[in-house]
């Protein structure tokens, strides 16, 4: 089982930085071909798109074996990227757009899947460990990535990224294939009761209203089922919400961070560089840090500590001094993890085997969705200046922290 541990690390490894080579390459190849910029801004939204049909997406993870789903996955989104070198001119532009799409779609079925193949794969007792490895892992990746990406399309073109990433996708394929004795039939939801993880205590075993119903049941195969199932229980609501909401508020003062370094502090654009690489290196310390702090203290409190650390870190920002800044990105690069994957441990934690698909997929819509609002929000807001956001941000996330987590002094 430990061996099926470093595989789902290396597969964040590969895939992340499959991902993130071609992300910043992909939108830089659009304002090349377009010359518009606001052109290139909207390839993110074609990755991001997905998102809002999760719940369906998971569903069919869910109905499927999920190694199987994953590696057959890959080696499509591998040829799906390889239809990139196809691209010569702006006429083909609208093909950059499709395989982002496509990508969008992959993400969504590749996490709900992972997240849903991963309790069956390790011991309960490292779950969170291995989450948080994961974690750092991506985080590691977004350093990496990007300015990798960003170089081998300066020197090689468009064509050469989209190489690479389609290669990762197909060592990502190889990884889930080498997962150590995983019967496929056990990942599938017309095969068995899910039993219930070894080593886990009582109080984290799925009640028996969360218990499988009968085969051919309405409820299984409802794409919303594992809303029903999540949202009903406390100790997976209550993290899920903490985290959506601290994420959303990552979006809101995006436009307001960017203000306070241009506009209060007085510093160059290329500072924000330096602000991101200071929340990624937060973020990797996180990971390491999160599977012991969810063993001692569970998901609820990580994610209240982590809404705390957001808000500590949105305090850094609006300080008058470059140093605090980078210490306030820091804070939130390790608050933003925390409460994000006490949020992931707790539906794999709480769900029932044959609806985790849809249960994971879900939940990464709600944590994920509001960023599509929340984001021109704030670009909205900061013409009110730019401590409004961070000031909103500073107050909501941990209000809401505290209103879900002690529902009953309120």
């Amino acid at each position: 089982m430990q061996r099926n541990a470093f595989l789902f690390v290396a597969v964040s490894l590969l895939s992340g930085f499959g991902s993130t080579v071609l992300t910043l390459a992909a939108a830089v190849w659009i304002l090349d071909l377009s010359g518009s910029v606001s052109l290139a801004g909207l390839g993110g939204l074609a990755v991001y798109a997905p998102v809002l049909a999760a719940p369906w997406l998971g569903a069919l993870v869910d109905r499927l074996p999920r190694r199987r789903l994953l590696i057959t996955a890959n080696v499509l989104l591998a040829g799906v990227l390889l239809a990139l070198v196809a691209v010569r001119s702006a006429g083909e532009i609208w093909l950059i757009f499709a395989v982002l799409l496509t990508r969008g779609v992959g993400y969504v079925i590749l996490g709900a899947g992972e997240s849903a193949l991963l309790p069956a794969s390790v011991p309960a007792e490292v779950l969170a460990d291995v989450n948080g490895w994961r974690s750092s892992a991506q985080e590691g990746m977004k350093l990496i990535g990007p300015v990798a990406g960003a170089g081998l399309y300066a020197w090689q073109g468009g064509a050469a990224v989209a190489a690479v990433s389609a290669a990762t996708a197909l060592g990502t394929a190889d990884l889930y294939a080498a997962l150590h004795r995983l019967d496929d039939a056990a990942a599938s939801p017309a095969s068995h009761v899910p039993p219930v993880p070894r080593a886990a205590p009582a109080s984290r075993r799925p009640s028996p209203s969360h218990r499988r119903p009968r085969r051919g049941s309405s409820r299984v195969g409802r794409p919303l089922a594992g809303l029903a199932v999540w949202w009903r229980a406390p100790a997976v609501r209550t993290p899920v919400t903490i985290a959506a909401t601290a994420i959303a508020a990552s979006g809101f003062t995006t436009a307001a961070v960017y203000s306070r370094v241009t506009d209060g502090i007085g510093l160059p654009p290329a500072f924000l560089g330096v602000l991101g690489s200071a929340q990624g290196a937060g973020s990797l310390v996180a990971g390491l840090m999160v599977g012991r702090l969810l063993a001692r203290a569970g998901a609820t409190t990580v994610a209240a500590a982590g809404a705390a650390l957001f808000a500590a870190g949105c305090l850094g920002w609006m300080l008058p001094w470059w140093p605090a800044t980078i210490a306030g990105s820091m804070v939130v690069g390790v608050g933003l993890p925390w409460a994000l994957i006490a949020a992931i441990v707790a539906v794999q934690t709480h769900t029932p085997a044959h609806l985790l698909g849809r249960a994971s997929a879900t939940a990464d819509a709600a944590m994920f969705g509001p960023i599509a609002v929340a984001n021109p929000l704030g670009a909205a807001v900061v013409h009110l200046g730019a401590y409004v956001p961070l000031v909103l941000a500073a107050l909501v996330v941990p209000t809401v922290a505290v209103l879900v987590v002690r529902p009953g002094r309120w």
